[in-house]
């Protein structure tokens, strides 16, 4: 399995730079951005030339729903504050952003996703898969990633470096949500806030088993006719400690998850700014 020593620390420093103010720049002429427009997170995270974090920074948001955008207008608008709300720290302008989509979504609903972006003053440099991203934070060669967002489990298989397969299938984080709201008859909003709550863990975790169980077999399901050596974790709902244990023991491959695997697959479409 990878050693994930030099890519927690990177993925701490972009964290890190949340709670930064006021940020003095040496060059701000060519900032790369990454924008993940997710299902229920929208994060936008910037780096200089060199890849060295600069700014990070996320709004909830209900305008994507399995990965595709639902709510242009709102999708564009949480775009443009974040943007805003980076460019005032900074005292720079971004021009620029990669985006990132899950695999296998058809050209149509791809250029939606260009459109927010451009919509909210940037100029859109490329569009990747959202495990292939994540990726270039982990520098997997054999093995498969797989980022489970809010709608969907997707998944990129590499071999020796290269991606050989992907596939994506609606089940993410909000069928959690949905299960715990069911369970203690709250509101969706509750719900999600208590998803997150640590001093609830031990009551929550048990209800999501089964959804998490679903994951393991779209993973397994999609890697049966491949030597996967091992599985790793990206996406907001891989926040959740515990759930590469399940995908582990349902998959029988051995799992892993980075540091605030949230932030892994926005970083990467960062990276790919060109």
């Amino acid at each position: 399995m990878i050693d994930f020593t030099n890519a927690n620390k990177y993925i701490k420093q972009v964290e890190d730079t949340m709670m930064k103010y006021n940020i003095r720049l040496e060059d701000n002429n060519d900032l790369i951005a990454g924008i993940d427009l997710g299902t229920a997170y929208v994060v936008l995270v910037v780096l200089d030339r060199k890849m060295n974090p600069v700014a990070c920074e996320m709004e909830f948001a209900q305008v994507i729903k399995d990965g595709l955008v639902v709510d242009f207008a709102g999708a564009r608008a949480i775009v443009k504050r974040l943007k805003e709300k980076i460019e005032e720290k900074l005292g720079a302008e971004l021009t620029k952003a990669a985006i990132a989509v899950p695999p296998g979504t058809g050209e149509r609903d791809r250029n939606t996703h260009r459109y927010v972006v451009e919509g909210a003053g940037l100029e859109v440099t490329s569009v990747l898969d959202e495990p292939t991203a994540a990726n270039s934070v982990l520098n997997i060669e054999n093995g498969v990633v797989v980022d489970i967002g809010g709608g969907t489990t997707g998944l990129s298989i590499f071999e020796n470096g290269r991606v050989v397969y992907t596939a994506d299938e609606p089940t993410g984080g909000i069928h959690l949500t949905l299960v715990i709201a069911g369970n203690y008859k709250i509101r969706f909003e509750e719900a999600e806030e208590l998803k997150k709550r640590k001093d609830r863990y031990r009551d929550v975790f048990p209800l999501i088993v089964p959804v998490v169980q679903k994951m393991a077999l779209i993973i397994k399901r999609h890697t049966q006719d491949y030597k996967v050596d091992g599985i790793y974790l990206v996406g907001g709902t891989c926040c959740m400690n515990g759930i590469e244990h399940i995908i582990e023991k349902e998959t029988g491959i051995p799992t892993r998850r980075p540091y605030n695997p949230l932030l892994v697959t926005p970083i990467g479409i960062a990276m790919n700014c060109r």
